[in-house]
């Protein structure tokens, strides 16, 4: 009989369930043919006039009904989409799922055409009297739920019947792992036997480019878009930004070899550590990173030698990959040199709150395949950062164990492990 519990006597958790959606396509079998062929989904925006702007490129997702109708309508898609294939392949009731959401999401604001839909609504002296005006006098409530911040759980929690208050979260750029985190800590707990985490971000919005581009993190490189991400090399100069999102169902392996469901992988430790540094910045000496993925191997129960791949965070700011080099050279020593490490980033750009749970699918799918996906664009090797960061091609490889690495802006640090089978 498989082992069912970790080296702590908690259950172990298997994923039995992954959806996926990115500028590569949608779903997990195009998305992962484009990946493993070193694909780029960045592209020049045509959603917006771009004339004006700094960067106008970015790994949109401009091929679903609501890539046009704002952030929150197209977030709110994204997650379904992806969860409507996670809940499909696992076996569960699409309309009856019967366990707790984690949503991971951007942080929601009215769209631009909405405000000024108010503005010229609405009566008084200032923009904001004139919208204060209008928004008091509404006679709907579609506005009003597509500006509160758990609008898009309380949809999907409808539309899925999934069980309990949903809970939405934004920990920035770590925002998709820590959805999973939740949930795998909610079963390890007992207090259900699957869960639901999604990470998903529509808001690739005209405000978000020109925000990103007043802090210097945006890539610049408009020429050549589906060069511009290029994590770890030399002449790297920004992230791309993109829209995407992953949906995991997560379940106590018990339950799932119970129903004879198909196991994908196991989460196996879930690490982070704040880094109080810089509203944006991380710590020079990348100790709360390195903190993150030491507290994630402990909570697996491995040492430095345990882990196979490492699904990097590698943004392709100047910055980030310099400090998650030093994060993982300070845990792994000299060894660093030969585990493969590469960058989903390269190819479908930095999808913010979706970026952790989209790069936990991937990982999920690289030990499933016993594929690497390549760090593309990676022509100008930079010195200082000694990696094996499968350069340009696909690798295969018996990968058993990975970890994953999720750095976001306000110092929030979230590192997942998974494995393909128990210890």
């Amino acid at each position: 009989m498989a082992k069912t519990t970790d080296h702590l006597g908690r259950p172990l958790v298997a994923v039995t369930g992954i959806g996926v959606v990115t500028s590569l396509g949608v779903g997990k079998g195009d998305n992962w043919a484009a990946l493993t062929s070193g694909k780029s989904g960045i592209h020049r925006i045509t959603r917006f006039p771009v004339d004006h702007l700094n960067t106008q490129i970015s790994g949109m997702v401009d091929f679903l009904p609501s890539s046009t109708k704002g952030a929150s309508p197209l977030t709110f898609e994204l997650a379904a989409t992806a969860a409507e294939e996670a809940i499909g392949e696992s076996g569960f009731s699409m309309e009856d799922f019967g366990g707790p959401l984690f949503l991971a999401s951007p942080p929601v604001e009215l769209d631009w055409r909405d405000r000024f839909d108010l503005y010229k609504a609405g009566k008084g002296e200032t923009a904001a009297q004139r919208i204060a005006q209008a928004a008091s006098e509404l006679k709907t409530l579609d506005l009003f739920e597509s500006a509160q911040f758990g609008s898009i759980a309380d949809r999907l929690s409808e539309k899925f019947g999934t069980r309990g208050l949903p809970i939405t979260l934004s920990t920035a750029c770590a925002s998709g792992a820590t959805a999973i985190q939740l949930g795998v800590e909610a079963i390890r707990r007992g207090e259900c036997d699957r869960a639901l985490a999604i990470g998903a971000d529509g808001s690739a919005t005209a405000e978000a480019l020109i925000r990103f581009s007043l802090l210097s993190a945006l890539s610049t490189s408009n020429d050549t878009p589906e060069k511009a991400s290029k994590p770890f090399s030399k002449d790297r100069d920004g992230f791309v930004l993109a829209e995407g999102s992953a949906a995991l169902v997560l379940e106590s392996l018990d339950s799932a070899i119970a129903r004879g469901a198909t196991i994908i992988g196991l989460m196996t430790g879930c690490g982070e550590r704040a880094d109080d540094f810089h509203r944006t910045r991380s710590k020079p000496d990348a100790s709360p990173a390195i903190a993150a993925v030491r507290a994630a191997l402990e909570d697996a129960g491995l040492d430095e030698s345990g882990i196979a791949y490492v699904n990097a965070h590698g943004t392709s700011t100047p910055e980030n990959d310099k400090m998650e080099h030093l994060s993982l050279s300070t845990v792994f020593g000299e060894r660093i040199r030969n585990i493969p490490v590469s960058s989903n980033k390269s190819m479908i750009g930095h999808t913010l709150s979706a970026a952790g749970a989209i790069e936990a699918a991937f990982s999920l799918l690289t030990m499933r395949h016993g594929v690497i996906p390549p760090t593309i664009n990676y022509d100008h090797p930079d010195p200082a950062i000694d990696l094996d960061v499968v350069p340009n091609v696909k690798r295969e490889a018996d990968v058993t164990t990975v970890i994953s690495n999720s750095f976001g802006f306000g110092g929030q640090n979230t590192c997942l492990v998974m494995a393909r089978e128990p210890a």
